[in-house]
């Protein structure tokens, strides 16, 4: 089956969670779709998975920090990152005045 939509579809301009959206998954690989506005990984808490995670931000900006390095990458629409298994990060920022859209692909993790 075709499946079809538009990534700026149903937006919110502001959310109390983040909003995760699988878009599509095949062969140990998913697309999500993720909605910030104004929310960031709790102070202390460290992300780190066990599978390779590729990144773009559409909309917005955010600020993603890497354990060892001192301050957070700045992300503005375009900008992209490939995180390795067993990258610590966190989001540290993502933009309170308009959504932040991200564009997620999981490389070898399967769906849950």
């Amino acid at each position: 089956m075709v499946h079809s939509g538009n990534l700026f579809e149903s937006v919110a301009a502001r959310i109390e969670k983040e909003e995760v959206s699988v878009l599509a998954a095949a062969g140990g690989a998913i697309v999500e779709r993720i909605v910030s506005t104004g929310q960031a990984t709790p102070a202390g808490v460290w992300l780190e998975q066990n599978w390779t995670e590729w990144v773009a931000l559409l909309t917005g900006s955010a600020g993603l920090m890497f354990e060892g390095e001192e301050k957070p990458r700045v992300l503005a629409p375009g900008d992209h990152v490939t995180i390795p298994p067993g990258a610590r990060h966190r989001v540290d920022w993502t933009d309170a005045d308009e959504p932040t859209v991200w564009l997620a692909v999981h490389m070898g993790r399967s769906a849950a």
